[in-house]
This record gives C-alpha cells, structure tokens and sequence, in this order.
C-alpha cells in the first residue's frame, strides 16, 4: 500500500466505537463504568489512534461495593477492547485500589501494535560530512579562523551509504482493527562527477570539494572564493587550486595542494602552494608574513614579506624590504625596483634598479643554493653550541674526582656530545660541495645598482661603491673576482 492510497482509506469505525467516544481523531476519550455512585469504578482514556488505552480505578466509597476483575473485563467487553490487554496490570491495580482503599491513576490496561513503515532504498550522505561543514557557537571559546564553510573530502572517503529497502508491517488497534503502513521514500543522493559507487558506498574519486546540488554529490578539483576571505570562509585549506576573486583579511591562512589566483591585493599572513601563485595586485606583509610557493610566483610588487618559489618570480614594479628566495631566476624586467632586503636567486636577476641610497641596505645573492646555505648555517650554530658544552664538561671532568660516578657521566656525556659533534661537521663538509651551483649567474640592472649595495655570486661578494648603470655583473672565475660589464 503506498503512502497515496493509506491518506485516501479511512479506518472502519469499531462495534461500540461511538458509544465510547473513540472516534478516530480523539485523543482523550472516557467512559465510566459503575454501579451505585459509592461503588468502585473505572476511568478508562484512549490516546495514539486507539492504539494505548490507561484506567484510572477509584476505590468505593462507604457501604460501596469493590471494583472486581469481571466488571473491569465487561466494561474493557463494551468498550470493544479485544487486543492487548495487559490483565496483570489490570488484577494489581483493583487490588491495590481495594486493599487500600486509594485511587490508582494511570494504569496501562491496553496496548496495541503500531504499524512499521516501509522505507525505500536510498543512498544516505555521511552525516559526519555535514557536521565540518557547522558553523561554531558563537559563545565557544574557539579560533573561528579555523571554521570553514567548505566540505573538504580525500580520495577514496565514503560520501554517502546505501540503505537497504525496510520491509514494512501491519499494525492493529485495541479493537484488533489492522492499522496499515505507510510506505516512505527518503530523498537521498546519488554520484555525480568526480565519485563513483563501489558496493553499498558513494567514494570520492579525488581530493576536493564536495558539492551538493540537487541531492547530487560531486567533487570539485578547484575552489572559487567569490568574494573575501575572512571570518565567513576562515583560513583556506584545500587539495586543490583555488581562485579567491575578492580580498584576504589580515590573519588568515591559504594553504593549497595545487595553485592559488588573488585576484586583488594580497595582504598576506601566510599562503603555502605546491603549485603557482599569481597575484593580480601586490603582496603586502601585515605583520612577519610568509609565502612558499612550489611553482612559480607572478605578481605586481612584494613588500615587507618573506616569500620562497622553487621556480621563477616576477615582479612588475618593486620587491621593498623583503626577503625572497628563489631557486631559478627572479625577473623585473627593465623598469622594476628591489629596494631593501635580502634577494636569493641561483640563476640571475633582471631588474631596472637595486638599491637606494637613503634606503635599507640591499643585498642580492646569487648562484647558490640557498636552503644548502641554510642547513650549512644550521650545522655551524649547532657546532657553535656543542663546543662549549664539551669545553665545559671537560673542565668539570678534571675537577671531579677520579674514582666518583659523576666523571663516569660526565665521561659518557662528553662522548655523545662528541659524535653529534663529527656529525654535524660532516653535514657542513657535504653541504660545501652543494652550495655553489651555478656560476654563470649573473644581475642584469638596465638603471642604477646604488652605492651601499652588496652583490654576492657563488659567495664571490663585490660592495658597491659607486653607481653603477646599466651593467651585466657576473662571476670571473679565473680571476675569483665579481666584474661589472656595460650592457
């Protein structure tokens, strides 16, 4: 029986029905039953479509005869109750109301069957999917940067479940009326792109973002931020490339597995990408402010930022007062400026001017390998450390007695000291092979390179003095020198 066909039947009414009062759409329905007005009696309701019927029992009053069991079985008989008599119920009641002389209210006396729907088959969504996606309490004591609206999925991750068809049951009243099923279609979901079904499951085919429309699930390889990120996204994570077409609060972080598109200014905090970063506008540090970017970075200007590529940086204008690192070449053509800040390029740099004379100092390095420099510097700090704790411990060991467990330790700890020590010199040792790797290098400056300007190639240095215009610099090696060529 479908859902349509139980809303137009309509229940048989029951022998007795109307004398009771049971119509269909009661819900408290009574009818007393006694005798003499100082006999005991009974108080019986209806409630749940005739499916639950309770009593209340009054005990006589002076000279009034008790309730028994065969007048609470005929007043259940005229009543048309015939199916779920709860008897025990019945018997304790009437005694206790006889034997105690109080009344016993609310007693269970009937209890039918309610009819269990049949359910349809249907794909159910991961209800945890749903919750990532909650906003917070506003009262919690939280980060809400960390909140997103953004329904995040790996591979593989289960989106939705298949629900098996639920066999439905017939019920009955407490006049052994049958009560039908309804038979219920729940509106699940089904596999759109990027998914796909493998057995009772709905899997993710990639990492990304999960879209619901239409009840139909999809993963999406890219994330388009149509307006700002801020307190209404939170911090931007995700597997894939994404594409923000409005600005980035002060604050939040871009982390992505593919690569990134600001198509504003970028008032950056921190921004991670495997792949490019492209910025329409400029990026400016807020406060210490760090991009990595593993492909290449294309951008208008960069001020007051860290900021690493393992590829090609452009700059339209100026890099001011930052720090950039890059393990190819860093381009800003024939008009553009880096005023201020340390520069780490190993192919070259293009550039119309480096260097001011009122400015921060500038410093351009080149033809190295800048996180083998970094891990070199590390090794020497760590050197640095070591041979003071071994000087003084060996100061402490030929103060100490002969004969005492401390020069044991203290021997034992001078020992450990001592091969992290042979390590770390034989990491600088490898790390010197690996520092200079291109010594064609070169700065191309079609301006000025100010005086006050360090140029560094294969850690060859030249202090600029006098200005210099329009020159190609580069490393002689046979002469172990930095020379300047006119271009």
């Amino acid at each position: 029986m479908t859902l349509s066909d139980f809303d137009m039947k309509k229940k048989p009414a029951a022998a007795g029905e109307t004398a009771a009062g049971t119509g269909a759409g009661d819900m408290n329905r009574q009818s007393v039953i006694t005798g003499n007005k100082n006999d005991g009696g009974i108080a019986v309701s209806f409630s749940g479509g005739d499916l639950e019927v309770r009593a209340d029992f009054t005990p006589p009053a002076s000279r009034g005869v008790p309730l028994t069991q065969e007048q609470a079985l005929l007043a259940l008989e005229k009543l048309n109750i015939v199916y779920g008599i709860c008897q025990d119920a019945i018997n304790e009641a009437i005694l206790a109301c006889n034997l105690d002389r109080r009344p016993v209210k609310n007693v269970l006396i009937a209890k039918g069957d309610a009819p269990v729907n049949e359910v349809a088959e249907y794909y159910e969504m991961n209800p945890h999917l749903t919750e990532i996606s909650r906003r917070p309490d506003e009262k919690a004591r939280i980060d809400h940067r960390s909140y997103s609206p953004f329904i995040i999925v790996k591979k593989d991750q289960a989106l939705a479940k298949l629900r098996f068809h639920k066999q439905g049951k017939e019920g009955k009243n407490v006049h052994g009326v049958p009560l039908p099923f309804e038979v219920i279609r729940p509106e699940g979901v089904s596999a759109g792109e990027n998914t796909r079904v493998d057995g009772r499951l709905i899997l993710a085919g990639i990492n990304g973002q999960l879209v619901v429309e239409k009840k139909v699930l999809s993963v999406r390889n890219s994330l388009v931020i149509k307006g700002a990120v801020g307190y209404g996204t939170g911090n931007i994570i995700f597997p894939g490339d994404v594409v923000i077409e409005g600005p980035v609060s002060d604050g939040f972080r871009i982390y992505s597995g593919g690569s990134v598109t600001i198509k504003q200014t970028f008032d950056v905090t921190d921004v991670i990408t495997r792949g490019d970063l492209v910025v329409s506008g400029g990026i400016i540090g807020r406060r210490p402010a760090l991009v990595k970017s593993g492909g290449a970075i294309k951008t208008k200007f960069i001020e007051n930022c860290r900021v690493a590529a393992r590829k090609t940086i452009t700059v339209d204008s100026e890099i001011i007062n930052s720090s950039v690192f890059t393990l190819e070449n860093i381009d800003l053509g024939e008009k553009g400026l880096i005023l201020g800040g340390d520069i780490y390029a190993v192919r070259g740099i293009r550039a119309g001017g480096i260097g001011k004379k009122a400015g921060k100092p500038t410093r351009v390095h080149c033809g190295i390998d800048f996180t083998a420099q970094q891990e070199k510097e590390k090794n020497n700090n760590q050197l640095r450390i070591l041979a003071a704790k071994l000087e003084k411990l060996r100061e402490l060991y030929e103060s100490s007695q002969p004969d005492s467990g401390q020069r044991a330790k203290i021997g034992e700890l001078v020992r450990r000291l001592t091969e992290e020590q042979k390590k770390a010199a034989d990491a600088v040792s490898d790390l010197l092979g690996r520092i200079v790797i291109d010594e064609n290098a070169c700065v191309e400056v079609q301006g000025e390179i100010a005086p006050g300007t360090l140029i560094e190639i294969c850690q060859v240095a030249l202090f600029v003095s006098e200005p210099l215009r329009k020159v190609r610099v580069r490393l002689d090696k046979a002469g172990g020198k930095i020379v300047s060529q006119p271009l």
